[in-house]
């Protein structure tokens, strides 16, 4: 195999270890978000990133960023949400085009609920994934890039 073949294998196969790891996660999350609360973990990620706007509006492409969703898929997800009072949808004033989304107080009380279920769950499937010999570099290489991020700094700091 010359250099480059092998180069090419060494992506796939840290692509296959990284979609192995998300699928493990991704799993654990779902069962224990939908059991207990109705909720994918899409719509879970969409009403967190929408909480962590500090009382501030999301527009829909960036909801769909957030969520790595196509903008139908968000449309669909986001009116799901919606009908079930979790988050709302206004008009943008100023750009007729542009669409809103906030989350409510119903849907911040179902997210701080879900929270620590979430956390803990996401906590043991990693644990989990770690003593896995296929997975425990990467395990190990998430917990060092989380530990490497820089607090964020309140304005008034």
């Amino acid at each position: 195999m010359a250099i480059a073949d092998d180069a090419v294998e060494v992506r796939a196969q840290g692509w296959r270890t990284l979609a192995a790891l998300h699928s493990r996660l991704e799993e654990s999350l779902e069962k224990a978000l939908q059991s207990e609360f109705g909720l994918s973990v899409v719509e879970y990620t969409v009403l967190d990133t929408l909480a962590r706007q500090d009382g501030w509006h999301m527009r829909m492409q960036q909801v769909a960023r957030a969520a790595a969703l196509s903008q139908s898929a968000t449309t669909r997800l986001v009116t799901r949400l919606e009908n079930r009072g979790l988050l709302s949808r206004y008009l943008c004033p100023d750009d007729r085009r542009g669409i809103y989304s906030q989350i409510t107080d119903q849907g911040r009380d179902l997210l701080e609920r879900a929270r620590p279920v979430h956390d803990a769950t996401l906590k043991e499937a990693l644990d989990a994934a770690a003593a896995l010999p296929e997975l425990g570099r990467l395990v190990d290489a998430l917990h060092g890039a989380a530990s490497q991020e820089k607090p964020r700094q309140d304005a008034g700091s």
